[in-house]
């Protein structure tokens, strides 16, 4: 059991039988009355985002996400497959549950997949990846990594921000988390 005054940011845990991650947390002490405990937390299945207040002593049950490295394979245009590389089962997944995780994978790419009680329900891209640049304005002779930015598609199809002198068919590394260039790769 966990006191809402001990949440942090990044804990799962379980209000009325579903599962929420709390993305940010504020301890308020107003000059009058109780303290309390401000939350931002997202339903991990369902992907709703509710701001909600707590009293620092109510408890709730911590919540037990398993995580586990798996293979993308391929798709089918309506599910993608990952295989466990331990047991080389295949976990069918539909679009909404790979959906954020999409831009930045590639088949035979390994990523995280988070499951509760058995059930998947997210797919995280490592944080850094290489991809080639698909499509983008071409670049010329005296351009900087400092004179600006313009928009390029990857091979994903993710639409990312690069330097000028970035080409269409360069190997770039982008943060998947931030969905930023990094470096040429």
């Amino acid at each position: 059991m966990v006191s809402a005054g001990d949440f942090r940011k990044g804990l799962t845990i379980e209000i009325d039988g579903q599962v929420w991650v709390i993305v940010d947390f504020q301890h308020v002490k107003p000059g009058k009355g109780a303290a309390f405990v401000r939350t931002k937390i997202k339903n991990i299945m369902t992907g709703n985002v509710l701001e909600r207040t707590f009293n620092p002593s109510e408890k709730f049950p911590k919540a037990h996400v398993e995580t586990k490295t798996m293979e993308y394979l391929y798709s089918d245009g309506e599910l993608y497959y990952f295989m466990d590389q331990e047991t080389y089962e295949q976990l069918p997944l539909n679009h909404t549950q790979v959906e954020d995780a999409l831009n930045y994978i590639k088949e035979n790419m390994n990523v995280t997949i988070k499951f509760f009680k058995g059930e998947a329900f997210s797919v995280e891209p490592p944080n850094f990846v290489e991809l080639e640049v698909a499509e983008t304005e071409p670049g010329f002779k005296g351009d900087t990594a400092t004179a600006g930015n313009k928009p390029a598609i990857l091979e994903t199809g993710a639409k990312i921000m690069v330097p000028l002198f970035v080409n269409q068919g360069d190997r770039i590394r982008v943060d998947t988390r931030t969905g930023e260039y990094m470096e040429r790769a």
